[in-house]
């Protein structure tokens, strides 16, 4: 690992108490926190010339982070991508649909593979197929006063400026379908960092009984559904794969009853169409949102 710059691009020490690794990519020093006493954080203790003698690996079971070898035994113990307990609302494949052994051909091959005949056969069956359906997507961008001064802000990117875009979209068709409210429940499927959440919490300021339910298979940093301390919003982060989460069983829905209604911002096709398997299935409103189209599942 590269030692770290003590004064690159002008930049003449890190924070007090932050580890001192300048990361190139992003211009700036690393924020983690040191020990005391250390000049680096432990993900950048490498670049340390007191700390060269330990070696750091990846984490076997998450390579995005790296240990120390000598204490890979007590940080596999430790460590959030460890496998944990399964709660009550993880069912095997619930959401997967039926496995018809008789259906499964014996091997998966890519399109790109098929000959010119085989692929005018096989778009001829999907025509055939889709006969019938109504297949437009109509487009409905809309905008919501909640992310009035977060759009209009001049220090937006064009990342963050197209995010926002999307979220207030969102907003506005879930208000349009009366879906914005009191006394209910929002599950975020794909939530990420939990920013769309984020923003119906804004949007609906100090309304009664409103519940959060953020759903997402990974371990994600920065979270912004940590900082809502609001006393009428409750928001609890399930770490789960949409393919074995099982509604009905989630403690908080079983024990306050509320309408649910389903949000999504951050699904791709497949899990857009379990989701709204899911949502059919029980009954529940839901509203997706993929990219620059608004796709309505279903209202109450």
């Amino acid at each position: 690992m590269a030692a770290a710059a003590l004064t690159p691009h002008g930049t003449v020490f890190p924070e007090e108490g932050r580890c001192g690794y300048f990361v190139e990519k992003k211009k700036r020093f690393c924020r983690m926190v040191v020990a005391a006493g250390k000049r680096f954080c432990g993900e950048h203790a490498g670049a340390s010339e007191e700390e060269n003698a330990r070696k750091r690996i990846l984490c076997p079971l998450d390579p995005k982070h790296t240990v120390y070898e000598d204490r890979l035994a007590k940080h596999l113990k430790k460590c959030n991508s460890r496998e944990k307990p399964k709660p009550d609302f993880f069912i095997q494949d619930i959401n997967a649909g039926l496995k018809d052994e008789t259906e499964i051909p014996d091997q998966l091959v890519p399109i790109s593979s098929l000959s010119e005949e085989q692929l005018e056969n096989l778009i001829k069956k999907l025509r055939k197929a889709s006969e019938g359906l109504n297949c437009t997507l109509k487009d409905q961008i809309m905008s919501h006063p909640a992310l009035h001064d977060a759009l209009n802000d001049p220090k937006n990117g064009d990342s963050a400026a197209k995010h926002l875009k999307q979220q207030a979209s969102i907003l506005g068709n879930i208000e349009n379908l009366k879906l914005l409210g009191p006394r209910r429940c929002f599950v975020e499927f794909g939530a990420g960092k939990g920013k769309l959440s984020h923003w119906v919490d804004i949007a609906l300021k100090d309304a009664e009984k409103v519940h959060f339910i953020l759903v997402e298979k990974v371990t994600t940093r920065f979270k912004v559904d940590g900082k809502h301390r609001k006393k009428n919003s409750v928001f609890e982060r399930l770490q789960i794969d949409i393919q074995h989460l099982c509604l009905n069983k989630i403690p908080l829905l079983s024990k306050e009853k509320l309408p649910i209604v389903g949000i999504g911002k951050h699904l791709c096709g497949v899990a857009t169409g379990v989701i709204g398997d899911i949502m059919w299935a029980k009954n529940i409103s839901g509203l997706w949102a993929l990219e620059q189209w608004i796709s309505t599942i279903s209202s109450e």
